[in-house]
């Protein structure tokens, strides 16, 4: 029996769902998509679950695309790239984007290519201090995909990530803090444990709350001042009439800590 190219546990309100393809640098294949399509929509259905957490195996996050997996030989047809992003990439960023609850991302190693764009995806990415995240796709011919011309600009700006993009150079985890680029840098030795304890405090918080936080920061985007203002207005209507709303100036009205649901 080889083993899964993705674990997946539930813990706590917690779900960790970590890429295992270590010798590969968790690149990607048709079966390591389909494996974290199928976590991806457990977790989507299951209400247990407050919080989720995204991680790679051994030395590294992704390294993106498994090149093996899409070899040209001499004198053979190119691959479609464009259905492959239109069925496994594209999916797999909607289902990371559209899940309900915090996603926290623990890149622990390189995340290059689409690894790094699976990353930037998720709601607040830690990393450890040895990462790098690497736009490799100009190193052989392609553009950025899996969100990347999307994301990238709206978190470092047009001139870095035009630059990045097209020079596929690594930045660090501490200079990918510094730009914006992720959450924080960490020690390699206490990634894991802060971001397992980050995970466990979003999930004991009030989720629905944040899931609506998650809708205004996605709608900002595209929306005008007066649009966002309306959506804010919405958004707290329904934050408004839910039981940890009550809760929680209940518990502050009590001088205790609230014990939040999510609902």
């Amino acid at each position: 029996m080889s083993e899964p190219t993705v674990l997946f546990a539930r813990a706590d309100g917690v779900a960790t769902v970590t890429l295992n393809r270590p010798a590969t640098l968790n690149s990607f294949t048709v079966e390591m998509h389909a494996a974290l399509a199928d976590a991806l929509s457990a977790i989507a259905s299951d209400d247990t679950i407050r919080c989720t957490l995204i991680t790679g195996a051994g030395r590294g996050f992704c390294a993106g695309q498994d090149l093996n997996d899409r070899a040209v030989a001499p004198g053979e047809d190119a691959p479609n790239i464009g259905e492959s992003i239109e069925r496994r990439y594209n999916p797999m960023v909607r289902a990371v984007r559209g899940l309900r609850m915090p996603v926290i991302c623990a890149v622990n190693g390189v995340a290059a290519g689409a690894g790094a764009n699976l990353a930037l995806a998720c709601d607040i990415v830690l990393a450890a201090r040895s990462a790098r995240f690497i736009q490799a796709f100009c190193k052989i011919g392609l553009v950025p995909d899996s969100g990347g011309t999307w994301t990238l600009p709206r978190l470092v700006g047009p001139a870095r990530a035009a630059a990045l993009m097209m020079l596929g150079e690594a930045v660090s985890a501490e200079q990918a803090a510094e730009w914006g680029m992720i959450w924080k840098a960490v020690d390699d030795d206490t990634l894991m444990t802060e971001a397992t304890a980050l995970a466990r405090h979003l999930a004991g918080q009030p989720t629905t709350g944040l899931a609506l936080i998650k809708r205004a920061l996605a709608a900002s985007a595209g929306n005008t001042l007066d649009e966002q203002l309306d959506l804010e207005r919405d958004l707290q209507t329904l934050a408004g009439g839910t039981a940890d709303y009550a809760e929680g100036v209940r518990a502050f009205l009590d001088k205790r800590p609230p014990a939040f649901t999510g609902r």
